[in-house]
C-alpha cells in the first residue's frame, strides 16, 4: 500500500474511533440522567428494579392521602384504577395536588419495596392530564372521565 493511502487509513481510523469514543460517552452520561416511566401496574408487577430512578404516573387514589402532623411527610397511592402504589414523600405538595387528579411523581423504590418520592408534579389546570398518565390509562383501557363519573352518586 502506498503511504499516502496508509495515511488517509490512520486518519479515517482515528477520526472514526475519536467519534465512537464521543457518542458513547454521552450516550454513559445521558443513561445516567434518564428517568424511565412506568404505570402502577408495572410497578406491581415487578418491572422495575429496586433503587433505579424512575417516574410513576397515574390518579391519586380517592381517601388515600395521610399526612404527619409534625412533618412534611406525607403518604398517598397513585392508581391506574387495575393497580395501586403507596408513596412516601417529604416536602411541600404542589397547591394543584388532590384525590382524584392525575399526577407524575419521581424517585425510587427503596429496600422495602416502597416508592420514596423526591419530586411530585400536579397537573396545572381541571382540564389538563399529563400525556404520558393519559397515554398509560389509555393502554389499561380505562378513561379517567368515565371512572370519575361512574363513583360518582347519582342525584
Amino acid at each position: 500500500m502506498k503511504s499516502h493511502r496508509k495515511e488517509r487509513l490512520s486518519i479515517i481510523v482515528f477520526i472514526t474511533t475519536g467519534l465512537s469514543l464521543a457518542i458513547g460517552l454521552t450516550l454513559f452520561a445521558l443513561s445516567q440522567n434518564i428517568d424511565l416511566f412506568y404505570t402502577p401496574t408495572q410497578v406491581a408487577q415487578g418491572e422495575v428494579e429496586t433503587g433505579q430512578r424512575i417516574r410513576i404516573g397515574g390518579m391519586v387514589k380517592d381517601g388515600s392521602l395521610r399526612s404527619a402532623n409534625d412533618s412534611l411527610r406525607v403518604q398517598f397511592a397513585t392508581t391506574d384504577y387495575i393497580n395501586d402504589v403507596t408513596i412516601h414523600y417529604e416536602g411541600l405538595l404542589p397547591d394543584l395536588f388532590r384525590e382524584g387528579q392525575g399526577i407524575v411523581v419521581e424517585g425510587a423504590i427503596d429496600e422495602l419495596g416502597v416508592f420514596q418520592a423526591s419530586r411530585v408534579l400536579a397537573k396545572h389546570d381541571e382540564n389538563y392530564m399529563s400525556q404520558e398518565v393519559k397515554a398509560a390509562l389509555d393502554a389499561a383501557g380505562v378513561s379517567a372521565e368515565n371512572h370519575l363519573l361512574s363513583s360518582q352518586p347519582e342525584t
